[in-house]
Protein backbone atom coordinates (compact mmCIF):
# COMPACT_ATOMS: atom_id res chain seq x y z
CA UNK A 1 0.00 0.00 0.00
CA UNK A 2 1.20 3.34 -0.84
CA UNK A 3 1.42 5.73 2.05
CA UNK A 4 2.77 8.47 -0.12
CA UNK A 5 -0.83 10.64 -0.39
CA UNK A 6 -0.92 10.40 3.95
CA UNK A 7 2.32 11.54 3.96
CA UNK A 8 2.15 14.65 1.58
CA UNK A 9 -0.90 15.37 3.75
CA UNK A 10 0.40 15.45 6.78
CA UNK A 11 3.41 17.36 5.64
CA UNK A 12 1.09 19.98 4.53
CA UNK A 13 -0.65 20.43 7.74
CA UNK A 14 2.38 20.25 10.16
CA UNK A 15 4.09 22.94 7.75
CA UNK A 16 0.61 25.28 7.82
CA UNK A 17 0.45 25.02 11.65
CA UNK A 18 4.06 25.38 12.10
CA UNK A 19 4.36 28.48 9.93
CA UNK A 20 2.16 30.04 11.85
CA UNK A 21 3.55 29.47 15.43
CA UNK A 22 6.64 30.83 14.06
CA UNK A 23 4.86 33.61 12.48
CA UNK A 24 3.35 34.60 16.39
CA UNK A 25 6.52 33.55 18.56
CA UNK A 26 7.26 36.71 19.64
CA UNK A 27 3.13 37.87 20.04
CA UNK A 28 1.66 37.74 23.01
CA UNK A 29 0.04 35.32 23.63
CA UNK A 30 -2.54 33.41 26.32
CA UNK A 31 -1.09 30.56 28.91
CA UNK A 32 -3.05 28.64 31.13
CA UNK A 33 -1.57 25.72 33.46
CA UNK A 34 -2.83 21.82 33.40
CA UNK A 35 -0.42 21.77 36.21
CA UNK A 36 1.86 23.20 38.80
CA UNK A 37 4.93 23.57 35.52
CA UNK A 38 2.34 21.89 32.81
CA UNK A 39 0.85 24.91 30.66
CA UNK A 40 -0.87 25.53 27.43
CA UNK A 41 -0.68 28.64 25.42
CA UNK A 42 -3.61 30.00 22.86
CA UNK A 43 -1.50 29.11 20.05
CA UNK A 44 -1.52 25.60 20.78
CA UNK A 45 -5.08 25.58 20.77
CA UNK A 46 -4.66 27.31 16.99
CA UNK A 47 -2.26 25.14 15.78
CA UNK A 48 -4.32 21.95 16.74
CA UNK A 49 -7.65 23.51 15.02
CA UNK A 50 -5.88 24.52 12.09
CA UNK A 51 -4.48 20.66 11.82
CA UNK A 52 -7.59 19.20 12.29
CA UNK A 53 -9.50 21.24 10.03
CA UNK A 54 -6.95 20.51 6.99
CA UNK A 55 -6.46 16.48 7.70
CA UNK A 56 -10.50 15.99 8.54
CA UNK A 57 -11.11 17.84 5.62
CA UNK A 58 -9.21 15.46 3.30
CA UNK A 59 -10.25 12.33 5.54
CA UNK A 60 -13.67 12.70 6.94
CA UNK A 61 -13.60 9.55 7.99
CA UNK A 62 -10.62 9.11 10.06
CA UNK A 63 -10.60 9.07 13.65
CA UNK A 64 -8.21 12.17 15.75
CA UNK A 65 -5.89 11.93 19.03
CA UNK A 66 -4.43 14.96 19.80
CA UNK A 67 -3.20 16.94 23.01
CA UNK A 68 -5.30 19.30 23.64
CA UNK A 69 -8.18 17.53 24.46
CA UNK A 70 -9.16 16.56 20.85
CA UNK A 71 -10.59 13.02 21.06
CA UNK A 72 -12.64 11.37 17.77
CA UNK A 73 -13.43 7.95 17.37
CA UNK A 74 -14.62 6.96 14.25
CA UNK A 75 -15.26 3.64 12.79
CA UNK A 76 -11.99 3.75 10.87
CA UNK A 77 -8.75 1.52 10.42
CA UNK A 78 -7.08 5.21 10.52
CA UNK A 79 -6.40 7.50 13.49
CA UNK A 80 -4.35 10.76 13.49
CA UNK A 81 -2.00 11.19 16.66
CA UNK A 82 -1.17 14.78 16.84
CA UNK A 83 1.10 16.78 19.14
CA UNK A 84 0.13 20.53 17.56
CA UNK A 85 2.62 22.39 19.42
CA UNK A 86 5.75 19.93 21.40
CA UNK A 87 7.80 22.10 23.22
CA UNK A 88 5.07 24.81 24.89
CA UNK A 89 7.07 25.78 27.68
CA UNK A 90 9.92 26.81 25.19
CA UNK A 91 7.67 28.53 22.98
CA UNK A 92 5.72 30.15 25.97
CA UNK A 93 9.11 31.59 26.86
CA UNK A 94 9.76 32.65 23.02
CA UNK A 95 13.25 30.00 23.30
CA UNK A 96 12.30 28.85 19.75
CA UNK A 97 12.98 25.30 19.45
CA UNK A 98 9.86 23.34 19.16
CA UNK A 99 8.06 21.26 16.19
CA UNK A 100 4.67 20.24 15.01
CA UNK A 101 3.98 16.36 15.76
CA UNK A 102 1.69 14.13 13.21
CA UNK A 103 1.67 10.97 13.11
CA UNK A 104 -1.16 8.39 11.19
CA UNK A 105 -1.83 4.70 12.65
CA UNK A 106 -3.29 1.92 11.03
CA UNK A 107 -5.11 -0.67 12.47
CA UNK A 108 -2.79 0.28 15.83
CA UNK A 109 0.42 0.68 14.14
CA UNK A 110 2.37 3.78 13.27
CA UNK A 111 2.77 4.47 9.79
CA UNK A 112 3.56 7.73 8.50
CA UNK A 113 5.47 10.35 11.53
CA UNK A 114 6.29 14.28 10.23
CA UNK A 115 7.49 16.52 12.91
CA UNK A 116 8.09 20.01 11.50
CA UNK A 117 10.93 22.30 12.83
CA UNK A 118 9.54 25.73 11.98
CA UNK A 119 12.63 27.54 13.19
CA UNK A 120 15.08 25.77 11.21
CA UNK A 121 12.43 25.37 8.29
CA UNK A 122 13.39 20.96 8.98
CA UNK A 123 10.85 19.04 7.66
CA UNK A 124 11.51 15.05 9.01
CA UNK A 125 8.94 12.20 7.11
CA UNK A 126 9.05 8.73 6.97
CA UNK A 127 6.70 6.16 5.95
CA UNK A 128 6.64 2.63 7.74
CA UNK A 129 9.02 0.36 5.08
CA UNK A 130 10.60 3.79 3.06
CA UNK A 131 13.02 5.25 5.53
CA UNK A 132 13.37 7.90 7.23
CA UNK A 133 14.05 11.90 5.77
CA UNK A 134 14.97 15.42 6.66
CA UNK A 135 13.68 17.73 3.93
CA UNK A 136 13.33 15.15 1.20
CA UNK A 137 17.40 13.89 1.97
CA UNK A 138 17.41 9.86 3.19
CA UNK A 139 18.92 9.88 7.19
CA UNK A 140 20.63 7.27 9.00
CA UNK A 141 21.28 7.10 12.58
CA UNK A 142 25.29 7.56 14.12
CA UNK A 143 27.51 4.85 13.98
CA UNK A 144 28.94 5.53 17.64
CA UNK A 145 29.44 2.18 19.31
CA UNK A 146 29.94 3.75 22.63
CA UNK A 147 28.30 5.35 25.11
CA UNK A 148 31.25 6.98 26.33
CA UNK A 149 30.99 8.93 22.96
CA UNK A 150 27.58 8.97 23.12
CA UNK A 151 25.77 12.36 23.22
CA UNK A 152 22.44 11.84 24.94
CA UNK A 153 18.86 13.86 25.21
CA UNK A 154 16.01 13.36 27.60
CA UNK A 155 13.35 15.42 29.30
CA UNK A 156 11.58 15.74 32.69
CA UNK A 157 8.25 15.01 33.66
CA UNK A 158 5.53 17.37 34.50
CA UNK A 159 4.49 15.99 37.89
CA UNK A 160 9.10 16.03 38.54
CA UNK A 161 8.48 18.25 41.89
CA UNK A 162 5.99 15.84 43.24
CA UNK A 163 7.13 12.14 42.33
CA UNK A 164 9.98 10.21 43.28
CA UNK A 165 9.81 8.35 39.29
CA UNK A 166 10.99 11.67 37.77
CA UNK A 167 14.37 11.01 35.71
CA UNK A 168 16.86 12.43 37.94
CA UNK A 169 18.61 9.28 39.16
CA UNK A 170 18.44 8.72 35.64
CA UNK A 171 20.00 11.47 34.39
CA UNK A 172 22.62 11.59 37.22
CA UNK A 173 23.82 8.15 36.07
CA UNK A 174 23.89 8.91 32.69
CA UNK A 175 26.08 12.36 33.42
CA UNK A 176 29.14 10.28 34.54
CA UNK A 177 28.54 7.64 31.78
CA UNK A 178 27.95 9.48 28.52
CA UNK A 179 30.14 12.52 26.49
CA UNK A 180 27.02 14.50 27.45
CA UNK A 181 23.86 15.04 27.73
CA UNK A 182 21.00 17.80 26.38
CA UNK A 183 17.54 18.76 27.46
CA UNK A 184 16.02 20.24 24.55
CA UNK A 185 12.39 20.48 25.58
CA UNK A 186 10.60 18.95 22.81
CA UNK A 187 10.64 14.54 22.76
CA UNK A 188 9.86 14.32 18.84
CA UNK A 189 12.49 16.65 18.01
CA UNK A 190 14.87 14.82 20.37
CA UNK A 191 13.51 11.75 18.79
CA UNK A 192 14.47 13.29 15.39
CA UNK A 193 17.79 14.02 16.02
CA UNK A 194 18.34 10.50 17.20
CA UNK A 195 16.80 9.68 13.48
CA UNK A 196 19.54 11.85 11.79
CA UNK A 197 22.71 10.83 14.05
CA UNK A 198 22.70 14.26 16.20
CA UNK A 199 22.13 12.87 18.90
CA UNK A 200 23.55 8.67 19.88
CA UNK A 201 20.39 8.10 22.13
CA UNK A 202 17.43 9.42 24.13
CA UNK A 203 15.57 7.84 26.98
CA UNK A 204 12.35 9.76 28.68
CA UNK A 205 9.66 8.62 31.26
CA UNK A 206 5.63 9.41 31.18
CA UNK A 207 5.46 10.78 27.64
CA UNK A 208 1.92 10.78 25.64
CA UNK A 209 1.36 8.80 22.14
CA UNK A 210 1.41 12.20 20.47
CA UNK A 211 5.02 12.78 22.29
CA UNK A 212 6.58 9.44 20.61
CA UNK A 213 4.88 8.47 17.52
CA UNK A 214 5.86 10.23 14.91
CA UNK A 215 9.16 10.24 16.33
CA UNK A 216 10.03 6.69 17.51
CA UNK A 217 9.05 5.80 13.79
CA UNK A 218 11.79 8.42 12.10
CA UNK A 219 13.87 6.55 14.37
CA UNK A 220 13.42 2.74 13.25
CA UNK A 221 12.94 3.86 9.76
CA UNK A 222 16.25 5.95 9.79
CA UNK A 223 17.62 2.00 10.98
CA UNK A 224 18.21 2.54 15.14
CA UNK A 225 16.06 0.98 17.58
CA UNK A 226 13.09 1.93 20.13
CA UNK A 227 12.40 -0.13 23.03
CA UNK A 228 11.37 0.11 26.91
CA UNK A 229 13.57 0.65 29.38
CA UNK A 230 14.05 -3.08 29.83
CA UNK A 231 14.79 -3.45 26.17
CA UNK A 232 10.75 -4.98 25.99
CA UNK A 233 8.94 -3.92 22.94
CA UNK A 234 7.72 -0.42 22.69
CA UNK A 235 4.51 0.91 22.14
CA UNK A 236 2.47 4.40 22.17
CA UNK A 237 0.84 3.16 25.64
CA UNK A 238 4.12 2.75 27.39
CA UNK A 239 5.37 4.81 30.21
CA UNK A 240 8.77 5.23 29.11
CA UNK A 241 10.97 5.39 25.98
CA UNK A 242 14.60 4.08 24.78
CA UNK A 243 15.47 5.38 21.65
CA UNK A 244 19.30 4.90 20.42
CA UNK A 245 21.07 3.79 17.00
CA UNK A 246 20.89 0.83 18.60
CA UNK A 247 24.72 0.48 18.68
CA UNK A 248 24.97 2.12 21.99
CA UNK A 249 21.21 0.76 23.01
CA UNK A 250 22.41 -2.09 25.55
CA UNK A 251 24.65 -0.06 27.43
CA UNK A 252 22.27 2.78 27.38
CA UNK A 253 19.92 -0.42 29.25
CA UNK A 254 22.43 -1.11 31.43
CA UNK A 255 22.67 2.29 33.09
CA UNK A 256 18.54 2.85 32.97
CA UNK A 257 18.56 -0.24 35.17
CA UNK A 258 21.56 0.61 37.58
CA UNK A 259 19.61 0.41 41.43
CA UNK A 260 18.08 4.16 42.59
CA UNK A 261 20.75 3.86 44.96
CA UNK A 262 23.83 3.32 42.17
CA UNK A 263 24.13 7.13 41.70
CA UNK A 264 27.74 7.68 40.20
CA UNK A 265 28.34 11.33 41.80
Amino acid sequence: MSWDKYLEAAKEAARKAGRMLKKNIDASREVSFKGIVDLVTNFDEQSQRMIFKYLSAIFPEHSFLAEEGLSQAKKSEFQWIIDPLDGTTNYAHRFPIFTVSIALAAKGEVVIGVVYDPMREETFSAARGEGAFLNGKKINVSSVDDLNRGLLATGFPYDIRVSEENNIVHFNNFLTRAQAVRRCGSAALDLCYVACGRFDGFWELKLKPWDMAAGALLVQEAGGRVTGFRNKEFSLSSSEILASNGLIHQQMVEVLNLGKGELTL
